[in-house]
């Protein structure tokens, strides 16, 4: 096989880049497609506010006229500042079954990185720690989400041949719903909220939860802090989140914590499972992927919680607990078999913890990835 990396300079460019998965991935029964105007918006430095204080490149890997992989490149200056890591990030990394092709994929990254004065690279990562992230190295015949990224199994292997090693690892659970809540548990939930005089937003449409956008941002901002490379939202990103996001919300799945003053202190946000209707419409909303979609949200049978954060007074206080209770107990009433907890990092024991009051199972684990580049000291944890 020839290997040629070309940089993607045109929007035509940037549409084989976001459309290779679909065929890399065609015919598997685990890979969820992203909604393609979803990929645009994240990748195109007019639209997302990330680059704000990002620089990246893309580049795509061709045997003769065939695309064979692709790669992004992306150094967030804000998560340099704040860590001391001059690190530079790869993410949306894809690839045929062949060395040649993702040794040349890294390296472009690599030596990209190099050039601009970084000592290592690290991934697969987002621009923000609110994108994808995570190389999946356990749980290959599991049906992903729609907010991870999946990959086959041979991917691992070429990036510790490669000369990667692993930094981070996430872990997910799929969780049983039970078919009651101890009413113990009702009771102590009842006294948290007394105690520390709070109370759970009753929304029923996504508009009454809109006004608490902004605190729930400022909440993950807080309680993200000392997290694994994670760099505060910055105001455009919490109105370009809340936009795009917000309004499709499904406020069944939304429990938000609200302290005396009636500011956001806690929540998780939920979702019905879209992982079957996405594969459905195969990365598109129109003609007929919205219906599929829809027909997703009346009559959902698994859960996917894809953000949740308590204020860090908060932390340990129980809320956390109560949150799981709130959104179980709604999970019990509309017939929910299972949910997804999707990435928590493997050390944050806390959150792990609240699973072994439920049948769960550890099914999903993917690794962040390092590398130091030539003449760098080691790479930090």
């Amino acid at each position: 096989m020839t290997v040629v990396i070309r940089e993607v300079a045109s929007g035509k460019d940037l549409e084989r880049f976001i459309r290779f998965p679909f065929d890399l991935y065609r015919g598997s029964d685990c890979w969820v497609p992203p909604l393609v105007f979803d990929e645009r918006n994240t990748l195109r430095r007019d639209k997302n506010p990330a680059f704000d204080f990002c620089e990246a490149k893309y580049w795509i890997a061709y045997d003769g006229g065939r695309v064979v992989g692709r790669v992004a490149g992306i150094i967030n200056k804000t998560f340099v500042e704040k860590w001391g890591h001059r690190y530079a990030r790869f993410g949306w990394i894809d690839f045929v079954d062949d060395m040649d092709v993702s040794g040349a994929l890294l390296g472009a990254v690599e030596s990209w990185a190099a050039a601009r004065g970084m000592d290592a690279v690290h991934g697969p990562l987002g621009f923000t720690d609110l994108d994808r992230e995570g190389m999946l190295v356990e749980g290959f015949g599991e049906l992903g989400t729609m907010a991870t990224m999946y990959n086959h199994p041979y991917y691992p292997a070429h990036l510790e041949r490669h000369g990667y090693s692993k930094d981070v690892d996430w872990v997910e659970f799929e969780v049983k719903v039970p078919a009651e809540i101890p009413e113990r548990t009702v009771q102590i939930g009842r006294r948290i909220l007394e105690r520390r005089k709070l109370r759970i937003l009753e929304a029923r449409k996504a508009k009454e939860i809109l006004p608490y956008a902004r605190g729930i941002f400022e909440v993950v901002n807080a309680a993200y802090a000392k997290l694994y490379g994670f760099v505060p939202l910055t105001e455009r990103q919490i109105e370009f989140y809340t936009k795009q996001y917000f309004p499709s919300i499904v406020p069944d799945y939304v429990k938000i914590l609200l302290d005396a003053d009636d500011h956001p202190a806690g929540f998780v946000i939920g979702m019905p499972s879209l992982s079957r209707a996405l594969q459905k419409a195969q990365g598109r909303l129109f003609p007929f992927g919205i219906f599929h979609l829809l027909g997703a949200l009346r009559r959902p049978r698994q859960i996917d919680l894809l953000i949740g954060a308590i204020r860090p007074d908060l932390q340990g206080s129980g809320a956390d607990a109560l949150l799981i209770t709130e959104i179980g107990a709604t999970a019990i009433r509309n017939r929910i078999v299972s949910a997804e907890t999707n990435p928590e990092l493997e050390s944050n024991l806390l959150v792990q913890a609240h699973w072994k009051h439920f049948e769960s199972r550890q099914h999903k684990r993917r690794r962040c990835y390092i590398k130091r580049l030539n003449g760098a000291g080691p790479a930090a944890a």
